[in-house]
């Protein structure tokens, strides 16, 4: 499911406009990206949790090129469902 069609389902069934739907999804988005850049996270109970994880330096082959290529250590944004996302998920 695209941003777009999220837009459309939320719009649909909230009343809004599609154009106050997207500012609302996109000041969500956001917010998550920027609590997420500061170090925080964000915990959605019932969704799940984003945070940031540390990934340290390492290297590895190019497995088209078969050259040696050094990866620099970063952060890199990580999401954890909740019990009850994946109880929903799994319910027939």
């Amino acid at each position: 499911m695209t941003k777009a069609e999220i837009v459309d389902v939320v719009a649909e069934g909230t009343g809004l406009t599609k154009t106050e739907t997207q500012a609302v999804i996109e000041g969500f988005l956001a917010t998550i990206g920027y609590a997420l850049k500061q170090g925080g996270r964000v915990d959605l109970r019932g969704f799940g949790n984003f945070r940031i994880i540390h990934k340290n330096a390492r290297t590895t082959l190019n497995p088209v090129s078969k050259k040696v290529v050094e990866i620099p250590a970063h952060r890199s944004p990580a999401f954890k469902p909740s019990k009850d996302l994946k109880r929903y998920i799994n319910s027939e």
